[in-house]
């Protein structure tokens, strides 16, 4: 680690991330945003993909085929829980390591930091190999809610952030020491955490409809499958209900949900910036169980219906959202319609599923580990910490724009 007061230089901070799902990006984006809203410049960051820019072939072009992999659910489920268990996974690591020792000796060597801070499983144990006994701290920020793999846990890191009770118990089957092992929520961008507000107010302001329930479908990435069969099950259903539809980049799916004759008040939108308030103007999230999504309906105290999960690290977040009374498992249209039925038709009912999702919610989460990193890097806070309320100014609204652009691009 180098020291920093005599390089008077600001420490810097490395994250190690790959865009192989589970929220890996997303999460290392909000922990830089939210290390630079607390201390300000008096930290630097970089963000390096493990996978892509520096793991041998075939390894780097894991982030380019993982949205074809998943679409092999079962054999993403039998690798996944295959490859689970402490022994297991020394094997593995072990047997792969003299085939990537040389680009990850690489990777730490060509990226100094004071401190490095892992959000994918792939990254920990073979880092940790490569940096050696003399290195800087080393944290891991765990992605998976509750069905975490064993490569998140590796005994040499000095902290382990995890999402929730369930992984962080998991840790400790899995051998980690418990002073180690923290639970803090799964981190996501700051405007997702801002307070709910007022709903009428915010409706008022995107052009929504003010004298129905609302139901925000998520989930571009999903092609012409499930999220299309979903809105028209929605529709047909006679619910009296609208609904807002969010495609992203899927310009196919876009194009088809514009064509379709809706029966009823039915918004349908492209790549957009505004998903923060989107989430806290509608009343009901259906999506697909990825770990950020669920936590950004969390933080907005909205009932979620997952639609869709992928096998493995999926499995643990619906079963996380089930038992937080939070909302529900509805694998196909007929049962995401009985599932808004039961809401609609039950104010008690659904008040009681949008408090519990308020309680289960840990809008800090990013926060907690930015200051633990000051902490342990010593860092002075920023001379006057944004309020959650107040509106970033141009240059930063800018550099979380065009994050979220690239999020979504990889949706």
């Amino acid at each position: 680690m180098n020291n920093n007061h005599k390089n008077h230089r600001p420490p810097h901070v490395v994250i190690y991330f790959s865009d192989t799902g589970g929220g890996h990006r997303s999460a290392a984006e909000a922990i830089v945003e939210a290390l630079h809203l607390e201390y300000g410049d008096t930290v630097t960051t970089e963000m390096v993909d493990a996978m892509k820019n520096f793991a041998p072939l075939p390894l780097n072009k894991m982030p380019a085929l993982y949205p074809q992999m998943v679409k092999a659910p079962k054999l993403w489920e039998a690798s996944f829980y295959a490859t689970d268990g402490r022994a297991r996974v020394r094997v593995i690591t072990a047997s792969v390591w003299p085939y990537v020792r040389r680009a990850v000796k690489a990777m730490v060597k060509s990226h100094p930091a004071d401190l490095i801070v892992t959000v994918h499983p792939f990254a920990n144990s073979f880092a940790l190999k490569a940096l050696g006994w003399i290195r800087p701290p080393f944290f891991t920020v765990v992605t998976d809610i509750v069905t975490t793999h064993a490569l998140w846990f590796d005994k040499r890191a000095d902290r382990i952030f995890v999402p929730s009770e369930a992984a962080r118990l998991r840790g400790l089957t899995h051998g980690m020491p418990e002073d180690k092992l923290e639970v803090v929520g799964f981190p996501v961008m700051d405007r997702y955490c801002l307070p709910p507000g007022n709903k009428r107010t915010m409706r008022k302001k995107l052009g929504w409809p003010l004298d129905k329930k609302i139901a925000l479908l998520v989930g571009g990435g999903e092609g012409m499958g499930p999220l299309a069969k979903t809105a028209r099950a929605i529709d047909e259903s006679g619910l009296d209900i609208a609904q807002v539809i969010i495609a992203g980049r899927n310009q196919r799916l876009k194009s088809y949900l514009e064509a379709h004759n809706w029966e009823n008040p039915t918004l349908i939108y492209g790549f957009t910036h505004d998903m923060p308030d989107f989430m806290r103007a509608a009343d009901i999230l259906v999506t697909k169980a990825g770990a950020a999504t669920i936590t950004e309906g969390l933080n907005a105290n909205i009932p979620i219906v997952m639609y869709a999960k992928l096998p493995g690290q999926e499995d643990g977040n619906v079963t996380f959202i089930e038992e937080a009374g939070a909302g529900v498992f509805a694998p196909t249209p007929q049962l995401v319609v009985r599932a808004l039925t039961r809401w609609i038709s039950r104010p008690k009912e659904y008040k009681q599923v949008a408090e519990n999702a308020r309680r289960a919610s840990r809008p800090d989460s990013a926060r907690t580990i930015a200051r633990a990193i000051g902490e342990r890097l010593d860092l002075s806070p920023a001379p006057k910490t944004r309020p959650r309320k107040a509106a970033l100014p141009a240059a930063d609204e800018r550099k979380i724009n065009s994050l979220e652009t690239r999020l979504q691009d990889t949706a």
